[in-house]
């Protein structure tokens, strides 16, 4: 039986033809077709047609048929009609036709009109002899065809999405094949109701996503696949083994056609497969958080739909007091990224995101480079920011840098602050002070050089000022720049240098004294002392 009144499971109807296209027909049109109640029910789908001259017929129905009567063994008992029309309703016919001819010739009894209204049955009459054989072998005709029709429809369907699970197509090639396929706008959500990805099918992802995850969470389906008719969404669970970890949604205002439940299920379990083939790939969350965080970089002003992405996401921007963060592993004697480096900083970011909701925290969490994780923190205007961001670095564990730009009010500054956050880091990972957060009054000129990095005459300087020393280390295997750096990193107390290079006094003075002579400067110069100091951090950035 086609019901659509209720959530329903995956059997639902096939494109069959409804009462109202039956009597489109010529064959019926022949008749003179007139409406006379139920016309609410005109949009119900026929399963099949069945001529019948029975009046109790309700239990050999098995639903969704159109009964055809010339009405000639129906009697004119109010009470035996009404028991009539209320067995057909209960067995869920779609609609009842009859002959004015035989039995009745001018109008139906009102009694038969009125259980019809009652049960919303449409109940037609036709003032002309019909010949309800070619109307049973026009209609069912059309019924086959509809179910050849979406067998085919399902055959291609399982063809793509097949494909797909073989070549390794991503979410984003899923999702796409759904809107190609059914024309609706479809998401990709965890259990948790944030969404993961999404296709919008030309509509507006704001509206779209407007209040998602309370509208989500009040849409319950008890079978993996089914239709929510008063959210508009058919809903089909993501998962394989037993573990299920998403859901996949089609906005479908009218209840969806066979094939695309096909759709729904085949896009199910491709994304499962996906997973599964992917374990050591980055989360689809992280992805996700990753889309969004890019476009805050990219974006000086982000627009409504990338706040409407985050809010979906479960991380509302607006309203809210927003941290950028940056967290790096400590520099060790391999410098250059490698695999076991990215799966470290994947690693990481599933600790950090895992650490922000144990502390109740909302956050954008993703890699968004070779060198550092990122996250956005969205707090309450009453959040002790200190405290979280203290929590945060205590899940980070050493040897990492965690830095925190500065706190913002609004989402057009959240860029600035994960920029500030990503240098604040990049200066702290090279030295300076060991603390739990780094911020930007901590780096101080750490933070500006690194900056000015990349500038060639920031790099010229360093090697006019430190040149001849690093050569004379190269060329008799001394440590000459060290020793200067304990000089300047003392403040120029050179008993507390000695004792921080773990050389006696006498041997240390001496080194003092040959780098005086190499460099041709006096180390008791404040000035000297100073731009040493400042070549001496430039030559680090620059390692």
């Amino acid at each position: 039986m086609c019901t659509e009144n209720a959530i329903r499971p995956y059997s639902l109807c096939p494109m069959y033809p409804t009462v109202a296209d039956v009597l489109a027909l010529p064959v019926v049109r022949h008749g003179r077709p007139r409406v006379v109640a139920g016309a609410e029910g005109l949009d119900a789908r026929v399963r099949w047609v069945h001529v019948a001259e029975v009046v109790d017929i309700g239990h050999l129905l098995k639903g969704g048929e159109l009964v055809l009567t010339t009405g000639v063994a129906l009697p004119d008992d109010p009470v035996t009609l009404t028991k009539y029309v209320d067995g057909l309703a209960g067995a869920g016919v779609a609609g009842l036709v009859v002959e004015l001819v035989q039995h009745w010739s001018d109008a139906l009894p009102a009694a038969l009109v009125a259980a019809a209204n009652r049960n919303g049955i449409p109940l037609v009459t036709l003032s002309r002899e019909t010949r309800y054989v070619t109307v049973s072998e026009t209609v069912n005709g059309l019924i086959v065809d509809a179910q050849v029709a979406e067998l085919r429809a399902a055959e291609q369907v399982h063809k793509v999405f097949t494909e797909l699970s073989v070549s390794g197509g991503d979410p984003a090639d899923v999702l796409r094949e759904v809107v190609r396929l059914t024309e609706r706008p479809v998401v990709l959500e965890t259990l948790s109701h944030e969404v993961l990805a999404y296709d919008a099918a030309g509509t507006d992802p704001g509206e779209l996503f407007d209040g998602w995850p309370a509208r989500s969470r009040s849409v319950h389906v008890g079978e993996r696949t089914a239709y929510a008719p008063d959210a508009g969404w058919l809903v089909a669970v993501v998962g394989a083994r037993g573990r299920d970890w998403g859901r996949l949604i089609i906005v479908s205002e009218e209840p969806p056609p066979h094939r695309h439940i096909v759709v729904a299920e085949r896009a199910a379990s491709a994304l499962a497969v996906h997973q599964l083939v992917a374990r050591d790939a980055e989360s689809l969350e992280r992805q996700a958080h990753r889309a969004v965080l890019d476009e805050l970089l990219a974006s000086p002003v982000p627009s409504a739909e990338l706040l409407a992405r985050a809010s979906a996401l479960g991380v509302p921007l607006a309203g809210r007091r927003l941290v950028g963060v940056a967290i790096r592993p400590r520099l060790t004697e391999r410098k250059q990224p490698s695999v076991s480096g990215t799966a470290v900083l994947r690693d990481l970011a599933e600790t950090m995101s895992l650490a922000a909701r144990r502390a109740k925290v909302t956050a954008l969490v993703a890699v968004l480079d070779e060198l550092s994780v990122r996250m956005l923190l969205s707090l309450s205007p009453q959040a002790n920011v200190d405290a979280v961001l203290d929590r945060l670095a205590d899940a980070a564990r050493q040897p990492r840098v965690v830095a925190a730009g500065t706190t913002v009010d609004s989402p057009a500054h959240a860029r600035r602050s994960l920029l500030e956050a990503a240098q604040v880091a990049a200066a702290a990972v090279h030295g300076g002070p060991d603390l739990a957060v780094h911020r930007l009054e901590d780096v101080r000129l750490r933070g500006l050089l690194h900056l000015l990095a990349g500038d060639e005459r920031v790099r010229t300087f360093a090697a006019r000022e430190l040149g001849p020393l690093l050569s004379r280390d190269a060329a008799a295997g001394t440590r000459l720049v060290q020793a200067l750096r304990h000089y300047c990193e003392q403040g120029g107390n050179k008993s507390a240098a000695a004792a921080a290079a773990h050389t006696s006094r006498t041997a240390y003075y001496q080194q003092l004294a040959r780098i005086e002579q190499v460099l041709g400067v006096p180390l008791e110069d404040p000035e000297s002392v100073l731009s040493l100091y400042v070549a001496l951090l430039a030559h680090d950035l620059g390692k």
